[in-house]
């Protein structure tokens, strides 16, 4: 079978980290969560000041990106590379709801995504690579063999992303949540640099009603077929 470069946007608390993640495993590629690299900067915005207590600093921010390293750095007991900043492991830190609740704005930072989509193509260059994110498909690969669009009921997503927060012992209420869910969408479809949209050769993947097992099954399933072309 060929190499291919699978590339998965769609809109939050989707499931797409989870499912390219699995993906990749299944198919022996290398997987990058573009949303982590993007979570690590805001998180370096927010520990400096540049955004949050009334306070927005953004421009300081965009001088200071080239002091921000990145790197995912595998963990083979947990299956999957964690993502670094400089230096330090931030994995957990970056999914709290004080990045989540941030992360769309510092995003739609022109200068930011620039810095962070040169980063991307770097690392599919020698393809064998599922990426995920808003602007894979459309602006980091555009020439991507595979293009998977995933979207899911607002409801849907913010009850996933509730139960998540959940586990991990955070203290959230379902409404707070769903807001957060629902502003993360305006802001990625409404920023002026790379917006999330559905690629014109992406295939939609609702998984709505689907349960993990079956949206891998599919999923693996639609890729094999690609890698054979």
């Amino acid at each position: 079978m060929r190499k291919i470069t699978i590339a998965i946007d769609g809109y939050s608390s989707t499931g797409k980290s989870t499912l390219a993640k699995q993906l990749a495993r299944a198919l022996g590629y290398a997987y990058v969560d573009t949303g982590a690299m993007y979570r690590a900067v805001t998180l370096f915005a927010i520990r400096n000041g540049f955004i949050g207590n009334g306070t927005e600093r953004l421009q300081a921010l965009v001088q200071l990106l080239p002091k921000i390293r990145l790197k995912f750095v595998p963990n083979a007991e947990l299956g999957f590379s964690e993502m670094y900043l400089n230096g330090e492991n931030v994995e957990e830190e970056i999914r709290q709801m004080e990045v989540s609740n941030q992360v769309s704005r510092i995003a739609e930072i022109e200068q930011v995504r620039y810095k962070l989509v040169d980063m991307q193509k770097a690392m599919g260059k020698n393809k064998g690579i599922v990426m995920d994110g808003r602007d894979i498909g459309t602006t980091v690969f555009p020439d991507a063999e595979l293009k998977i669009f995933m979207t899911a009921s607002l409801q849907a997503r913010a009850t996933r992303r509730y139960k998540e927060l959940l586990d991990k012992g955070e203290n959230v209420v379902y409404d707070e949540v769903l807001e957060n869910v629902q502003k993360r969408d305006h802001i990625d479809t409404h920023r002026e640099f790379s917006p999330l949209k559905k690629a014109e050769d992406a295939i939609v993947f609702d998984n709505s009603d689907m349960g993990l097992k079956e949206q891998f099954e599919r999923l693996e399933s639609i890729a094999r077929r690609y890698m054979e072309k």
